[in-house]
């Protein structure tokens, strides 16, 4: 079996046990508002990300808020987030950024996402499926690169690679789909400290599987 073919069953598999359209766990209302849980998200889990947004975005009401409020002042307000002094800087920044380069519309190509201060290919990724519909690469975060290495889809651990490997291995219109089915997988099943191979509904196609 190669890797598209294993790929395939992957994502049928999944999909089927995770029923719905995956999407992102993070809440939001506007792509900016996406875009600014995504950076907050960062070595965070999601949950704690969704406790403070819903008090951000009451408080920081547009863009322009964001924009031209201190970073130091920002930061106070997403303390609870790991590296809460950076993100701030990145947040502000990128709201100006978008406002003066962008018209303040959040741009909707790769190209133009990572040139703003706190955007990764990642964060990026998720803003361009999640917000426009877009798919121009793979969201890889802790889960989907772990997941990946287990199932075989990559020998890589870098995140860029590891994202080459699967935009080849599964066809386009499913990439996004893909990032979210394998960290719904890696959150409920195939935990990192204690894997439920007995509960995995890819244990028989899993090199790891110790069932």
């Amino acid at each position: 079996m190669n890797a598209k073919e294993k790929t395939a069953i992957i994502i049928k598999r999944l999909k089927k046990e995770y029923d719905g359209k995956p999407r992102t766990a993070l809440e939001f209302r506007t792509p900016f508002q996406l875009l600014v849980a995504t950076i907050l998200s960062a070595q965070t889990t999601d949950v704690q990300v969704n406790k403070i947004t819903p008090g951000l975005f009451r408080k920081y009401k547009t863009m322009d808020a964001f924009a031209k409020t201190p970073p130091e002042t920002l930061a106070q307000d997403i303390r609870s987030v790991n590296f809460f002094n950076n993100k701030a800087k990145s947040i502000q920044r990128a709201a100006a950024m978008i406002i003066d380069a962008f018209g303040g519309t959040v741009p909707q190509t790769m190209e133009e996402l990572i040139r703003l201060p706190g955007v990764a290919r990642k964060t990026a990724n998720i803003v361009l499926h999640d917000a426009f519909g877009k798919e121009e690469g793979i969201a890889v975060d802790t889960h989907v690169k772990r997941l990946s290495k287990l199932l075989g889809l990559t020998r890589h651990i870098d995140p860029v690679k590891v994202e080459q490997d699967l935009m080849q291995a599964a066809p386009r219109k499913a990439w996004g789909t893909l990032s979210h089915l394998l960290i719904y997988h890696g959150r409920a099943v195939c935990q990192a400290r204690k894997p439920k191979h007995e509960e995995c509904v890819l244990s028989d196609i899993c090199p790891s599987s110790k069932t």
